[in-house]
């Protein structure tokens, strides 16, 4: 099952890689959005429930609401994202459980351009509904903070972009039993950086 997942986000990336031969796109700009489509699947780590595997996809829309500032490395500038995902598959041993999930808090940091590359550092969170409890025996409400780095790779129109994100799942408390699940992903994604109308 999990080699299943693996084989699919290596898909995905090599489709993403390859079909990026010309580059010029700006990337962030103030007063301009982001779009994207993006795709991702991790594993459980260490301080919650075990065995546990997550895929999930979905659609984002960022605003950039300012011009680069800050010294040195860390200079950058702010976007504010919203993620709807309405593929969330959560791999458990009992059974495979289906969700989707809004995530209306994307605080997101673009540090400068560097070439055809943008790094990027992400904190987040929104809600996630699913059609069992998870993790088993809690509830099928649960929320979900992250924390993500990656980067964008710039293309004459379009861009990809890939973090590791590390992804909580947690129903904060609603049922006496929450250990919660800790997974670490790799998100891939597809978009563009369009200019301020």
């Amino acid at each position: 099952m999990h080699d299943e997942i693996g084989w699919k986000v290596f898909f995905f990336a090599s489709l993403v890689i390859c079909s990026h031969a010309a580059f010029g796109q700006n990337g962030p700009e103030p007063g301009g959005n982001e779009i994207q489509v993006w795709t991702g699947g991790g594993y459980s780590v260490p301080g919650g429930t075990s065995s546990t595997g997550v895929l999930n996809a979905g659609l984002r829309y960022g605003w950039n609401l300012t011009a680069p500032h800050g010294p040195g490395f860390l200079r950058g500038s702010f976007e504010y994202a919203v993620d709807t995902v309405p593929l969330f598959m959560i791999f458990e041993p009992a059974n495979t459980t289906y969700g989707f999930a809004i995530s209306p808090l994307g605080l997101k940091w673009n540090f400068v351009r560097r070439g055809r590359i943008v790094p990027y550092f992400e904190l987040g969170g929104g809600v996630l509904f699913t059609g069992n409890e998870v993790p088993p025996g809690t509830s099928d409400v649960n929320f979900t903070p992250t924390a993500a780095v990656g980067f964008h790779h710039l293309g004459n129109k379009w861009t990809w972009n890939m973090d590791v994100r590390f992804l909580h799942i947690s129903d904060a408390g609603l049922s006496r039993f929450n250990p919660g699940i800790n997974t670490l992903q790799v998100r891939l994604g597809i978009g563009m950086f369009r200019r301020p109308h």
